[in-house]
């Protein structure tokens, strides 16, 4: 065999027929096609059949019920005071993580990761216990002279979500904080500016991009959230979420079931389309998060 040959034989079945990198995507992209992709076409052809016939009545349905449309509506108002309360608690815990020593440093990335590790449905049953009737809280409160319904009210579980995705939000946004150069904030002093000033025009938008990543993420998880409403709710607190789980549970109406689901999914990408003019989506998990 001549050395021209050869050449053609490893051309036709050497490296360059098909690239490394697509052997090494191709298990990764058979996984998420057949246990992901195929199950969302699934589901959307189930939403979209009704009585063997192609049809849009399950989305008609949806928004032509009012229970249906506040639930979504109360859905995605209850993903976005988590989020705001995720932010308003992370930021000054981020930023207090960025002026201490090493030692504290580790301890406060404690405090936040140990739960993290936690089960989500075992954090959730321990809030059950400690915001029920009976429980500290409410008592630490009723000698406060203060009586407020905490368990089974959107207030109970939006405390539950908020302590769950908490770390979400702290992890991304002391990443970007740390990598703010602090010199900057003592140049707007030397140029007249006051702590507060040089905070609200240099410090917090150099931040900015910390606060729109954790808060992509937290919204995003926040809006299929099912075992903490589940558990700290009641019926008339439920999320869209549980909603889909009464209507496979309950009816066994899947196509129902189907055409909330994907109305779950397009919210998401609309608010992720959205999100992109601001911030890079893709690098959204590639930054080094501990530094």
């Amino acid at each position: 065999m001549t050395i021209a040959d050869r050449q053609g034989l490893r051309g036709a079945f050497g490296p360059r027929a098909v690239p490394v990198g697509v052997l090494l995507i191709a298990p990764a992209v058979l996984y998420l096609a057949v246990f992901y992709l195929l199950p969302l076409l699934d589901i959307v052809r189930r939403s979209l059949v009704v009585d063997g016939e192609l049809s849009a009545d399950n989305y008609i349905d949806f928004f032509t019920t009012p229970a249906y449309v506040t639930i979504l509506l109360r859905t995605i108002g209850m993903a976005v005071g988590a989020t705001v309360l995720c932010v308003l608690i992370a930021y000054p815990y981020a930023y207090l993580m960025t002026i201490v020593s090493n030692r504290t440093r580790a301890v406060l990335l404690g405090v936040v990761l140990v739960p993290f590790w936690t089960s989500m449905l075992a954090r959730t049953y321990a809030w059950l216990v400690l915001l029920q009737d009976s429980g500290p809280i409410k008592s630490g409160l009723a000698l406060l002279g203060v009586d407020v319904p905490l368990l089974r009210t959107p207030a109970g579980v939006l405390i539950g979500m908020v302590q769950i995705l908490l770390p979400f939000m702290v992890l991304p946004l002391y990443n970007t904080l740390a990598s703010i150069d602090r010199r900057l904030l003592a140049a707007a002093r030397v140029l007249g500016a006051n702590p507060l000033s040089a905070f609200a025009k240099v410090y917090f938008p150099l931040s900015l991009p910390g606060v729109l990543s954790g808060g992509v993420i937290v919204y995003v998880l926040s809006l299929g959230f099912y075992v903490t409403p589940a558990v700290l709710g009641s019926p008339q607190t439920s999320l869209i979420s549980q909603l889909i789980v009464q209507e496979l549970s309950q009816r066994l109406a899947w196509g129902s079931a189907g055409a909330m689901s994907v109305i779950l999914i397009v919210l998401t990408l609309v608010f992720l389309a959205l999100a992109s003019r601001w911030l890079n989506i893709r690098a959204l998990f590639s930054r080094e998060v501990i530094r």
